[in-house]
């Protein structure tokens, strides 16, 4: 889906002209890969636009960038208002956030702590990311032939930008086979997550997924949005559990989070059907109280929306 530029970037504090954020060819982790970033989207609402659950994930931006190694040149406060004043000057009622924390200009070689470190934030309207067809009728996934990342080779808890290579890789290669995801394993074969979203399975009425700190994936807000969602609803208390891809199989019925992606039902893995075919019970009703609550019409989950204005 090609960007739509919008007024504003914020680079290092100060609001740009789209057109003129930019960075130098050399800058460090162009060629090493070494940043932090966040995807978060802000939504319609009766109040005007507001931004869904905006503190959670600029402390999962922090935490990314300690993990790494990376010190914030910004304290969280300025990364809220520089996030509120894009999503002000775009004029948009909903949008994608882009925050990023990178090792710019100055050095290069494998040794960053030379470099500085440079914080930008963009938004841009964005669609549903798998697309209301999936949104509204379930997603084809593939098993990728790429592992996940081994929480031993790569800090899977940061959202880190190299790390992204993986996702990539199979996200083609699920495209070019037909499909709309891909479902990547641990390299001892569970099921990790997607490119870009944590996976649920309804397997004997109850709703399974897999512990992020076993098996690579990273702690989805929009997961933990669905987890309280799934209590509050009475539906039960989302159990933690190893899965195979067979439990996705014989699913009676699945789908993925996300901020970008939101709750994308799965219809197929491998080309099996999962449950029907076609979203269950569940399922729909995470969607439609997500779908609410996102949008500040659901009172207990009003905490969860931070206005722009």
């Amino acid at each position: 889906m090609p960007l739509t530029p919008t007024p504003k970037v914020w680079m290092d504090g100060e609001l740009v002209d789209w057109e003129e954020a930019k960075v130098h060819v050399l800058t460090h982790s162009l060629h090493y890969g070494l940043g932090v970033f966040e995807g978060i989207r802000a939504y319609p609402t009766s109040s005007g636009p507001a931004v869904f659950r905006l503190s959670d994930h600029v402390s999962r931006l922090f935490s990314g960038a300690h993990i790494l190694g990376l010190e914030m040149p910004f304290s969280r406060a300025q990364i809220i208002d520089g996030i509120k004043s894009v999503v002000r000057e775009s004029g948009l009622g909903a949008c994608y956030i882009r925050p990023i924390v990178y090792l710019g200009y100055g050095e290069m070689g494998l040794n960053p702590m030379l470099c500085g470190v440079n914080v930008a934030i963009a938004c841009w309207p964005w669609g549903a990311y798998l697309g209301d067809e999936g949104i509204a009728n379930g997603i084809r996934l593939k098993v990728s032939s790429w592992a996940r990342h081994d929480p031993r080779a790569m800090p899977t808890a940061a959202k880190g930008t190299g790390m992204y290579v993986n996702s990539s890789l199979a996200k083609v290669e699920a495209v070019r086979a037909g499909y709309d995801e891909a479902i990547l394993l641990t390299t001892d074969g569970h099921l990790s997550e997607g490119t870009g979203e944590n996976v649920f399975v309804v397997r004997r009425g109850q709703l399974l997924t897999p512990p992020p700190s076993s098996v690579g994936a990273l702690e989805g807000i929009t997961a933990d949005s669905v987890r309280r969602i799934v209590d509050d609803l009475g539906i039960g208390r989302v159990a933690e559990s190893l899965l195979r891809r067979t439990d996705l199989y014989m699913a009676e019925e699945a789908f993925l989070t996300g901020t970008a992606a939101e709750i994308v039902p799965i219809a197929s893995v491998d080309d099996r059907i999962v449950g029907t075919g076609k979203p269950g019970p569940i399922t729909r009703a995470v969607q439609e109280e997500f779908r609410r609550a996102v949008r500040g019409e659901v009172d207990r989950y009003k905490d969860w929306v931070e206005h722009v204005t």
